[in-house]
């Protein structure tokens, strides 16, 4: 009998058996690599989230909306307060001004804002043009929506863009193209210059524009963040994509935002009422107070660069070679001098032997990429970076 029931469901599951939409796609290196930190009591300056609190004052103002009643559903694209000050931060900083009506929408998080993008405006066959090394989620993203990646390398070294190859890139084919600045993973900001080159290439063309700006507020030395809301031939097709989260130290809230013209924002909207539906409640009312004072994300480049001059100063001292950080919560680092493993070798070297997390730069390069390159996140409390600090200088 027990036999008889092990060999129906053997069959019953053969007759279940799926054909992976995704059949490339394993469990992400940055679980891989938090995981085994956590094995072996490293340091996880691999995955990028802060490991200090966010405000009180925002920990507050979502005690008090759930109090005040907010606990039902909002509106669609986001209730109207936020979406409001969204649009009053973009017009203030870049000088677009969006209707937070139809232009605004708020989503669960930045990671959701780009695949509901994609699936929006990508079809069958379509070509995606993404600049390697990259967030790993934009190729699945585009693999779900029926779409093609044609991937187009950043300079190594510098990771700057190379814009004779993105126009050699385009064809008939091409939908859209994404781009993301400050960049994750090597933290180069593109100029002002870049960005009118962009805009120069895709002039011509009904390409999409889909720019990931979610560490738009941690931009270094002055410098200020070119988001494509400031370029008017890049913002009537840019879908313009930020992050709750990484602004306020509070990536688990997963709410983002994206701003684009109505005519795009409604075709993302038909995705995204079917895609989440709507973002939390109250959380959408307490960053709607809390964003009524600017000077948490006016003040976060200052914080940061304060992070990065910490880190850099201590890993000066030590046998890496320090790659160019010009924004972000990342620094990248050439191990060569140090041994001659690979990437992700030398990555599960650091942390069971040395006891520090990284992410090897081939994560982000679909074909694995090495350069004998790895990153660090310093969004970390200063006694973490300091206990991380002395562990990479014994090296």
């Amino acid at each position: 009998m027990k036999t008889q029931f092990i060999r129906d469901s053997f069959a019953i599951m053969s007759k279940l058996a799926l054909q992976s939409k995704l059949p490339t796609v394993g469990t992400t290196i940055f679980s891989v690599m938090s995981a085994l930190a956590a094995e072996h009591d490293a340091v996880n300056l691999g995955q990028g989230f802060p490991d200090f609190e966010c405000s009180p004052k925002l920990v507050n103002a979502v005690t008090e909306a759930m109090r005040q009643g907010h606990n039902q559903y909002p509106p669609m694209a986001g209730i109207p307060a936020l979406r409001e000050q969204v649009a009053a931060k973009l017009l203030a900083l870049y000088g677009r001004q969006y209707s937070a009506t139809s232009e605004i929408s708020i989503t669960a998080g930045a990671t959701q804002a780009i695949l509901t993008t994609i699936l929006a405006v990508v079809h069958n066959a379509d070509e995606v043009i993404v600049l390697e090394p990259c967030y790993d989620s934009y190729g699945p993203n585009i693999e779900l929506a029926g779409g093609a990646t044609v991937r187009v390398p950043l300079t190594p070294g510098t990771f700057r863009p190379d814009f004779q190859k993105i126009s050699a890139a385009i064809t008939a084919k091409t939908r859209a193209i994404i781009i993301n600045s400050p960049h994750n993973p090597s933290g180069t900001v593109w100029t002002a210059e870049d960005m009118q080159a962009l805009e120069k290439i895709l002039l011509p063309t009904s390409i999409i524009l889909i720019s990931d700006e979610v560490y738009e507020h941690m931009v270094f030395d002055q410098q200020l963040h070119q988001s494509a809301s400031r370029f008017a031939g890049l913002a009537e097709r840019a879908f313009v994509v930020s992050s709750f989260g990484k602004t306020y130290h509070v990536t688990g809230w997963k709410v983002g935002y994206v701003a684009a013209p109505a005519e795009l924002t409604h075709e993302f909207r038909k995705v995204h009422q079917f895609n989440v539906f709507t973002v939390n409640t109250p959380v959408q009312h307490a960053l709607a107070a809390y964003m009524a004072d600017p000077q948490p994300y006016l003040s976060l480049s200052d914080f940061y660069q304060q992070k990065r001059d910490f880190f850099r100063a201590g890993l000066a001292q030590s046998r890496f070679k320090l790659l160019p950080c010009e924004g972000s919560y990342f620094q990248c680092v050439d191990t060569s001098a140090i041994n001659d493993f690979s990437e992700a070798e030398f990555c599960r070297w650091l942390t069971t032997e040395v006891g520090v997390a990284a992410i090897p730069l081939s994560a982000f390069y679909t074909a694995g990429f090495d350069q004998q390159v790895i990153r660090f996140c310093f969004a970390k409390k200063t006694e973490t970076l300091e206990k991380a600090l002395i562990r990479l200088c014994q090296l």
